[in-house]
């Protein structure tokens, strides 16, 4: 089932190079929107335009997030060599269009919805960079869709040569691919094309138990440890004919996404015995048992792919990207099968960081530049590729609104927040540069004590106002990771699940395992209760002095004073809305929750004393890039 293909993405373009070659990769108008910069080959900047619109999951042309690469790199349009668009659109535009005539005249609703903005806009996406960025005299390119995502996870990998799986929704016509990279060099060998996706299936599951689509996925996995895989067996005689190698078919019979508005369709519901679940509705156990279905069914594609890629190969390491990839459960799964030395994910593996690959395969395939081997732990600098803000800038906020605060020195800041954390308060973190991708890693974070057995849920209802089922993640210095969760290697971007260590695990009590489903939350299962899901996994980052010293010292600072080298880290937003980006950003986000102090940089707020709030709409200007 896996299709034979093996491309370069483009042919060389024959010029002088000259030093200081400027690229700027784009990515639009499916969800995620995001620009990177990258200056001979290092990526130097990168955000999602959600960031700067505050619209979460922005598909829109990414018009601020291009300013501020350009800011970030003191550039006019002018200077930039080229613009890269990370996939094809009349590519795209011909997949659509043979899938409405597939399925006609089903699906016209959807085409009379998707046809006008095509014709309007998308197909005509080079005239479209060119009037949106004035003076630029440099190349457009595209890139596809899967080659795109094949860069970004190989590219800026620490491995000289790797096998490279991408899965997602759909690109072009891809929706999976297995390839190989060498030096400068990427070669896609297998792929599975659309309407036959894994990233489709799990997407179904994830609107049939009542959640967004593109976004709830992650709710899905962290629903998924509650239930029983009752539907696997259902899901692999029905809806996906999945062989040995990983390849797959899915019976188009029972959805409803290749031509229609919504995943699923009556057969795929009277399937599983009624309606989907309504959002926001209560979840029932069937809705546990279901996700834990899709769940096991995903890991076991991943894992049967991987096995593929490793004899299609022969390589010792494995780069992922897509965002099939950010299924940080079957990531965990395939590194604990041993089937290769490492593994390598892009951080921003969905589309956002697909800008990031085309950026660099144009560098590397298109210029035909050589790729250095990192000697650090990847060449994506932590992923702390945004914007960032001045102490000046920061105390001009503050002092123009009126907002008390105290200035510490580095030291003190670092220990007062250390014992603000001991007793159980709950800091909003700025610091330095944003992150790219959707994981907050340090910069842009929400902290709290992991000891605390009530801190879970907590930061779930009073904080991040989201299902109280939702598992945090455990920020663990780099060093003492192995003494408390059950891996052997760095995992900076939270993209690997983990056990907790059995010497700290709790066995439950016998009324604790009678317990079922959601009942089972509040049971306390590990030395470090807040960020020990309830099959005694963690979410993991490792935190490394060299790519984020103030994070790693903050933390430092908390295990002097109680022998735990942990932190809740969760993302800075309450639930719908995109990380915090600027200093107004994470003051609005501070005032609306129960969240006790705020530091901005040295700054330290707190909520005691604050004047009274009101949501100040000209706070976002005060930083606007426009």
């Amino acid at each position: 089932m896996y299709i034979h293909k093996v491309f370069p993405m483009a042919e060389g373009i024959g010029i002088l190079l000259e030093s200081d070659m400027n690229i700027l990769g784009i990515s639009a108008y499916y969800h995620d929107s995001a620009a990177a910069f990258v200056r001979d080959g290092e990526i130097l900047a990168a955000a999602q335009e959600e960031r700067f619109t505050r619209i979460k999951h922005d598909y829109r042309f990414p018009r601020r997030a291009i300013r501020f690469c350009l800011d970030a790199a003191r550039l006019k349009p002018e200077d930039i060599d080229f613009v890269v668009f990370y996939d094809k659109p009349f590519l795209k535009f011909e997949r659509l269009l043979e899938t409405y005539l597939h399925y006609a005249p089903a699906g016209i609703g959807s085409f009379i919805k998707a046809m006008p903005l095509w014709i309007k806009q998308k197909l005509w996406l080079k005239s479209h960079i060119e009037d949106e960025m004035k003076g630029l005299k440099g190349r457009i390119l595209f890139s596809e869709h899967h080659m795109s995502h094949a860069a970004a996870a190989f590219y800026p990998s620490p491995f000289e040569k790797a096998a490279i799986l991408t899965a997602d929704g759909v690109g072009e016509w891809t929706t999976t691919s297995i390839g190989i990279g060498e030096g400068r060099d990427i070669r896609l060998l297998k792929e599975i094309h659309f309407p036959h996706s894994l990233g489709m299936l799990y997407s179904a599951f994830t609107y049939y138990t009542g959640f967004k689509v593109n976004s709830g996925e992650y709710k899905v996995m962290g629903l998924a440890p509650y239930g029983e895989p009752k539907y696997v067996q259902t899901i692999l005689d029905h809806l996906i004919d999945l062989k040995e190698d990983g390849s797959f078919r899915l019976n188009m019979r029972y959805f409803h996404y290749a031509a229609g508005l919504t995943m699923t369709n009556r057969r795929f519901h009277d399937l599983f015995g009624g309606p989907p679940r309504k959002p926001e509705s209560r979840l029932t156990q069937k809705d546990m048992d279901l996700a834990r279905s899709v769940q096991d069914v995903t890991e076991t594609a991943m894992l049967r792919m991987a096995r593929f890629a490793k004899s299609l190969t022969g390589a010792e390491n494995l780069c992922l990207a897509g965002g099939v990839a950010l299924n940080c459960v079957a990531n965990g799964k395939m590194l604990r099968e041993n089937l290769f030395k490492d593994i390598w994910i892009q951080p921003a593996a969905g589309d956002a960081g697909g800008a990031i690959g085309a950026a660099l395969a144009a560098w590397h395939q298109v210029l035909g530049k050589g790729r250095p081997v990192p000697e650090a732990l990847d060449r994506q600098n932590g992923s702390f590729l945004g914007p960032e803000y001045t102490a000046d800038e920061i105390r001009t906020f503050l002092e123009s609104r009126g907002i008390p605060y105290r200035e510490l020195g580095d030291r003190d800041l670092i220990q007062t927040v250390a014992g603000l954390l001991t007793q159980e308060k709950v800091i909003g973190w700025f610091q330095g540069r944003m992150e790219f991708g959707p994981r907050a890693l340090g910069s842009r974070s929400i902290l709290g004590d992991p000891r605390s057995p009530d801190m879970q849920k907590r930061m779930n209802l009073k904080i991040k106002y989201r299902e109280s089922f939702r598992p945090f993640a455990p920020a663990v210095l780099g060093e003492e990771a192995a003494r408390f969760f059950e891996i052997d290697r760095p995992s900076p971007y939270m993209l690997l699940v983990a056990d907790v260590k059995k010497s700290l695990q709790r066995p439950m009590t016998d009324d604790e395992k009678s317990l079922w489903g959601i009942d089972r939350l509040n049971v306390k299962r590990s030395e470090i209760p807040a960020v020990t899901h309830v099959d005694y996994s963690a979410r993991i980052q490792t935190v490394h002095r060299e790519t984020h010293p103030r994070f790693w010292e903050l933390i430092r600072a908390f295990q002097e004073k109680t022998g735990c080298p942990v932190l809740v880290n969760t993302s800075f937003n309450v639930r719908g809305e995109p990380i915090v980006c600027t200093p107004g950003d994470a003051y609005t986000c501070f005032m609306r929750t129960e969240m006790d102090n705020l530091v901005l940089g040295n700054f330290v707020l707190e909520k005691n004393g604050q004047p009274d709030f009101r949501d100040h709409a000209d706070w976002q200007k005060t930083f606007e890039l426009d």
